[in-house]
């Protein structure tokens, strides 16, 4: 068998298994690659037996999909993948527990805190410019501040 020249049906599956291994690297999902490696397991068996008929190609790519796919969903039960941080794109709630300065006094429980480089409504204790405040929660885009326990 010559290994320079790998055409015919073990050609078409393992350009099968390129063209997925792309695809999830283009659209990751942890899917495609356990079928892009069932496609070159299929391309390698038939580069190996030649005259492999169609049937037991196609057969053997649908057992070493199922195969694959299995093992690979196996592997993040044991192994899941850790998430990222839940509130990276949600800048309310990466706000609670911050200490803020006031920006425009809490008056009758309203003014302005400043949150890094913004400046957001606020709601809480009476409290002075420059006073400093721990945000507890956001509600409608509104900061909910505390006193600090040193105040």
């Amino acid at each position: 068998m010559n290994l320079d020249a790998v055409g015919g049906p073990a050609g078409a599956w393992l350009a099968l298994a390129l063209v997925l291994g792309i695809a999830e690297l283009l659209i990751p999902g942890v899917f495609l690659v356990f079928v892009a490696i069932a496609a070159a397991i299929t391309g390698i068996a038939t580069w190996a037996l030649p005259e492999l008929p169609g049937a037991a190609q196609v057969g053997s790519f649908a057992v070493w999909s199922v195969v694959t796919v299995l093992i690979g969903r196996r592997w993040y039960t044991d192994y899941p993948v850790g998430g990222g941080d839940v509130r990276l794109n949600d800048r309310a709630a990466r706000m609670i527990g911050e200490v803020v300065t006031v920006e425009v006094a809490l008056t009758d429980g309203h003014g302005r805190v400043r949150v890094g480089d913004g400046s957001w409504p606020a709601r809480g204790p009476d409290a002075a410019v420059g006073a400093l405040l721990r945000v507890v929660s956001v509600e409608n885009g509104v900061a909910v501040v505390e006193l600090l326990p040193s105040q």
